[in-house]
Parts: structure tokens; sequence; C-alpha cells
């Protein structure tokens, strides 16, 4: 089983083809979504077509890119870490709940865990740091906070140029 190309195949739905049925095609049917910093996603492919289709894809700002960083397979599981990238000129349900668009510039370190089934995925577990991106689009400001901006992603970056 190539996990590489079927995380691939996955992304590829999420974010250029923007399809919801060919994104859950790539899961099993009892797979699950949990964005660990604000708790979102979804649990179950009736309940995930529904986070999908309304939180997800078409909530994704059209700059949006990923850059990876590294990758890390195993039998049955992946890990990939990336640099997510967007102007947040959309309503960000799923990352930034409640939170009208601000036309401010992210860049965050990203890492998915997946786990596969059966040659599908079975989860993603997807951590990134909040207050990184909480600071770039202007909600914290207090400059005594240990908090980090885009500088984080681009301490990333500048460690693989070695």
């Amino acid at each position: 089983m190539d996990l590489s190309a079927i995380w691939e195949q996955h992304t590829q739905h999420e974010f250029a083809t923007r399809d919801t049925e060919a994104t859950l095609d790539t899961m099993v049917g009892d797979a699950y979504v949990n964005h660990i910093p604000v708790m979102t996603g979804a649990r179950g492919k009736d309940d995930l077509r529904r986070f999908y289709s309304t939180d997800f894809i078409p909530c994704m700002p059209p700059d949006t890119a990923l850059t990876p960083v590294s990758r890390t397979v195993g039998a049955d599981q992946l890990v990939d870490e990336m640099i997510f990238s967007f102007t947040h000129t959309v309503e960000m349900p799923w990352m930034l709940p409640g939170i009208a668009p601000t036309n401010k510039r992210v860049e965050v370190p990203l890492v998915v865990i997946v786990h596969f089934r059966d040659g599908k995925l079975a989860h993603e577990h997807i951590y990134w740091d909040q207050a990184s991106v909480l600071k770039q689009i202007g909600l914290l400001t207090d400059p005594h906070l240990p908090v980090c901006g885009a500088e984080t992603a681009q301490k990333v970056l500048a460690g693989m140029a070695r």
C-alpha cells in the first residue's frame, strides 16, 4: 500500500479539485478528522460529508498553499510536516471558528498524523500553533506574550535550506 499516494490523492481533492465526494472516497466509513487546536472536524462519512462540504472545502482561501517540509511513512501511518499559508479572506470555521475575515496573511507550521486502514484514511490528527495564527490575524497583540507569528514558519523553512 502506497500511503503517500493515497494521502496525496486525498489532499488533491481537498485543496485542488475541492471535491467532497472524491475526498470521502479516500476514507474508510468510520474515518474521522480532528483539528486538535480548535477541536473541529467530524467522525463518520455523513458527518465528514457535512464538514467537508460546509466548513472546510468552501471555506478555504483561494491562495491557500501547502509547502512540504518533511514526511515520515510507517507501515500504516504517515506524518507530514508542512507550512500552511493563506490570506484570511473568507470565514474559516474549521480553523478560526467565529472569526470574521481579517485579510491578514498567515503562515504556520502544521503537522498531520494520518492513520490508514484497508487502503484508505482512517483518521487525521492535525496540529498547529493557534496562538501564532491568532497573532498573525491581529487578535493576540500583547507583546509580552511568548507567541511568535510567521517567523515560526520561516524558521522551519530556513532549516530545510541547510
